[in-house]
């Protein structure tokens, strides 16, 4: 029999735009605490948590090694500790390959990031860039996704109003989610009166500033029942970076994510994504990209993104009813952030968002430059 994965329990603190209030410790304790409550989950040698996967950053956190400031946080000062510096998602990943491989049965995830303590995001993100060609130049996070959203926008037809609604619904959306970022609601056409940041983005296309911290606790198949009545499993993984500099790569169309989702598809056994999913999380950090992904990631046809969105295909396929990235949810963490609402709603935990019926899910998560990484992941009830 094929072995499964199971994600037991997740556990969140509210996004929020500047958690002044709190250091990140104890933003993460929060969480931590709130997966032991839960499964009562131990850090026994035998039977508990011997491995731990965190999730932040250097620059964010303004220290090196930024990890080593959460380890006690989350018990790995006597434990293993790997730290994903990448998307979030890609800790699921790790996570998933552990637990496959026999080498661990039980992993605890906890990922933070404090958006706000940086004096500005885009420089920030400027240093991902190479220090001797692109670097001087201010290239960085936002304008590297003007480049796309324009080269994407002209191949696929997408206008002015189909990203003023895929960002109006993202408010209502969110609205009903309790751990959601609170942004006042917009009409489309106040989201396309909203100034220019970046050509042809707009201030309302991009996500906000976001400070918030997250938990889960996977474990082998066999050892589910021990932690959970209700496990959601996850079924396939795959990521897949693309080329670091932008002029060499076609940024109307993301080799990256069409790689990542053949890999999570075929290991999950999904042969048509376009009908597969009751639930799907894009992590959508602007606007343009909620249909590109969706296109990229086989859900919508080449070439049909404008059409889909026309046609309601968002609603009609539940996609980002958690409010998504572009609502609100910090740099890294947006894949988890996906993937908890995933779990949330094939547990049939996800309140007045909740979708009927879903039992099968998927959640992405990118970061880098136009996207340039991607990681995909299928779930099950």
């Amino acid at each position: 029999m094929k072995q499964r994965v199971a994600v037991c329990a997740v556990a969140q603190i509210k996004n929020e735009p500047d958690i002044w209030y709190q250091r990140f410790q104890g933003m993460v304790l929060e969480c931590f605490e709130s997966i032991v409550a839960q499964t009562g989950v131990t850090f026994d040698m035998e039977k508990g948590i011997r491995n731990v996967v965190t999730c932040s950053d250097d620059v964010f956190d303004a220290r090196t090694i930024s990890d080593n400031a959460i380890t006690d946080v989350v018990g790995a000062h006597f434990r293993g500790e790997e730290k994903s510096c990448q998307d979030g998602a890609n800790a699921l990943g790790y996570a998933m390959a552990s637990i496959l491989s026999g080498h661990d049965d039980v992993i605890l995830i906890a990922g933070h990031c404090k958006e706000s303590q940086p004096e500005s995001r885009r420089m920030c993100t400027n240093l991902a860039f190479d220090p001797f060609y692109s670097r001087p130049l201010g290239l960085d996070y936002l304008s590297a996704a003007g480049f796309q959203a324009r080269a994407y926008a002209r191949k696929a037809g997408i206008t002015e109003e189909h990203l003023a609604r895929v960002v109006a619904r993202s408010r209502v959306n969110a609205a009903r989610n309790p751990f959601a970022r609170k942004n006042e609601p917009v009409t489309e056409a106040e989201v396309m009166q909203s100034p220019l940041i970046c050509d042809p983005i707009r201030y309302l296309h991009q996500y906000p500033v976001t400070d918030w911290a997250v938990a889960m606790l996977l474990c082998s198949e066999e050892r589910a029942h021990e932690f959970t009545d209700k496990p959601v499993w996850l079924t396939g993984f795959g990521n897949c970076m693309d080329s670091y500099f932008l002029g060499d790569r076609d940024l109307s169309v993301s080799m990256a994510l069409q790689k990542a989702s053949r890999r999570a598809y075929s290991m999950s056994g999904v042969d048509d994504p376009g009908t597969a999913f009751d639930i799907i999380e894009l992590n959508d950090a602007y606007a343009y990209q909620l249909p590109m992904w969706a296109e990229n990631a086989g859900l919508v046809k080449e070439g049909e993104a404008a059409k889909w969105i026309d046609s309601g295909g968002m609603d009609r396929r539940n996609v980002n009813l958690s409010g998504g990235m572009v609502n609100g949810n910090p740099i890294m963490l947006g894949g988890l952030a996906r993937a908890l609402e995933v779990v949330l709603q094939l547990r049939g935990e996800a309140g007045e968002r909740q979708a009927e019926k879903a039992e099968r899910g998927l959640a992405h998560g990118s970061t880098g430059a136009a996207g340039q990484h991607h990681a995909v992941l299928v779930f099950e009830k």
